[in-house]
């Protein structure tokens, strides 16, 4: 089976987070530049070779203060860290229509402990151009304090500001490379 080099088409791909904000409602936040190296067998997505990065400093929340504040040392501390990096350690398969649950290690503020993310294969088609396409929806959940994004908050009323918990949520769509 040939070997096969894809990596993220940026137009056709999302990654979003969403935290708990006074422990009533979400706030959604992306990175909005992001790239992956991915290395597999044929179409074999699960036993893929996975290299993720994100751009700190392409938070985006929809409000620039907080977005800001993301930026601090409080947060990301996207001047001293300027990445983050996800590398996929293993699969397991889940069910027989392509779902997996992946594992790997991802690194905020030179931090690194391994996750697991739900994935969920969309399949592979040729566009319009003649590009092939592969598709695939990825859910996780982390802590952010253990990735020493400790800031807290509390209000007046002995309430939460920000939950410890963070989804993720990512609408990713890779291109075979020529």
């Amino acid at each position: 089976m040939a070997t096969r080099s894809w990596a993220i088409d940026p137009t056709h791909s999302e990654v979003h987070f969403k935290i708990k904000h006074l422990m009533i409602t979400n706030v959604t936040g992306s990175f909005n530049i992001f790239q992956a190296s991915v290395t597999t067998e044929g179409e074999d997505f699960s036993t893929a070779k996975i290299s993720f990065t994100a751009d700190t400093n392409s938070v985006d929340t929809g409000n620039e203060q907080r977005d800001g504040h993301l930026k601090s040392a409080d947060f990301f501390d996207a001047e001293k860290y300027p990445q983050i990096k996800f590398t996929a350690t293993k699969s397991e398969a889940v069910d027989n229509d392509g779902s997996y649950d992946m594992y790997g290690d991802l690194t905020i503020k030179e931090v690194t402990k391994n996750i697991k993310l739900s994935v969920e294969f969309g399949g592979v088609v040729q566009d319009a151009y003649g590009n092939t396409k592969a598709g695939f929806t990825i859910n996780g959940k982390i802590n952010r304090k253990d990735f020493g994004l400790t800031w807290s908050a509390v209000t007046e009323a002995g309430g939460v500001v920000v939950s410890d918990e963070v989804r993720i949520i990512s609408e990713i769509q890779l291109i075979e490379q020529a």
